[in-house]
């Protein structure tokens, strides 16, 4: 079983060799413009393109909790692991938006493409930005679904 790195920097700048994924944390609205994603853009416009696709085509493709879409920026090299992880995007009545359930699923569907790449997952402290979630929570999700299949998982603080 391997263990989680934590690093101070940026995930959209992976600190690996060979194939990588960075992975982050969507809400089911659509909606792309705060948080993490911003640091998305700003790198590579796909990652945005191809969710606000998605989103737009929901009615014919899988799109929703627990989905993941993922997204080549770098051929071979280098994926944006589009994952479907909270319910809108403001705490409610229903609490936080994050759902921790839809995240173990999400994060199964990226430790398949990992190990079918060789890839590294890379990712800030996915869903405790603006989806309210705790890290206490999700770390051991990354443990169980990630690091226990062998995965290199590294966990930027910017």
């Amino acid at each position: 079983m391997t263990q989680i790195t934590y690093l101070k920097g940026d995930a959209t700048v992976p600190q690996a060799a060979g194939a990588k994924i960075v992975c982050h944390c969507c809400n089911d609205l659509g909606a792309w413009g705060k948080g993490f994603v911003r640091a998305l853009s700003r790198r590579w416009q796909e990652p945005e393109r191809a969710y606000r696709k998605w989103h737009a085509e929901r009615a014919h493709n899988d799109f929703g909790l627990g989905a993941v879409q993922f997204v080549e920026v770098k051929p071979g090299e280098l994926w944006v692991a589009n994952l479907i992880g909270q319910r809108g995007i403001k705490t409610g009545s229903k609490g936080v938006p994050i759902r921790y359930d839809a995240l173990s699923e999400g994060l199964e569907k990226v430790a398949e493409k990992a190990l079918e790449r060789g890839a590294s997952i890379h990712l800030p402290r996915i869903g405790c930005g603006l989806a309210g979630g705790d890290w206490s929570r999700v770390e051991p999700l990354l443990q169980k679904v990630l690091c226990t299949k062998d995965i290199a998982v590294t966990v930027y603080d910017f």
